[in-house]
């Protein structure tokens, strides 16, 4: 990763912690995917909350001049997906995050610490 997406990264990550999200993981697809570099992972515990996680991730970015490309999923907030291009960030309830397992289908991507 660059340096400049590692920074990204760890805005997120911050974010995220801030608000309370919990296990967090970053996965590298930069060797595996032609669609991102990286996926932020999180779960949040009810629908306000990983609505919060959604609004602090794009608000501690925007404040960096970054906007998404797109956002999918914030009314129902089981999953909502914020996609900035390099990375996308995930934010899962505990059910979504169990079925979709994207730790799982993307197991040939490296894990990052931030």
């Amino acid at each position: 990763m660059t340096e400049n997406l590692t920074k990204e990264i760890r805005t997120v990550v911050d974010s995220l912690e801030d608000k309370k999200g919990t296990d967090i993981s970053v996965l590298d697809l930069s060797k595996v995917s032609d669609i991102t570099d990286c996926f932020v992972i999180c779960s949040g515990s009810n629908r306000s909350q990983i609505q919060a996680l959604a609004d602090g991730v794009e608000e501690a970015l925007g404040r960096k001049g970054l906007l998404h490309k797109g956002i999918e999923g914030y009314d129902t907030a089981n999953w909502i997906l914020i996609d900035y291009g390099e990375f996308v960030v995930h934010i899962f309830d505990k059910d979504s995050r169990d079925m979709y397992d994207l730790e799982r289908i993307w197991s040939d991507a490296g894990k990052v610490e931030i």
